[in-house]
């Protein structure tokens, strides 16, 4: 049960932090990104609307893991 929790609180965690991601790659050029960023480059106008995209939904996947996870759990007769 105990593991259960804390898996749930880390796909929280891990989809704050995407979608956040997510949001900056959409909003901020290529070359305002972080540098640890991938897609940084200098110089660049660009902006990297995939990464944006595939990095909002993978954390509004970790979401819905945790919704499941923390759903009623069916007990066998």
């Amino acid at each position: 049960m105990r593991n259960t929790k804390l898996l749930v609180a880390a796909a929280v965690v891990i989809g704050v932090a995407l979608v956040v991601i997510g949001i900056v790659y959409l909003a901020e050029p290529a070359k305002s990104l972080p540098s640890f960023f991938p897609g940084h480059e200098a110089g660049s106008a660009h902006h990297h609307v995939k990464h944006g995209i595939a990095s909002f939904f993978v954390g509004l996947a970790a979401f819905a893991f945790a919704w499941f996870q923390t759903g009623p759990k069916n007990k066998t007769a």
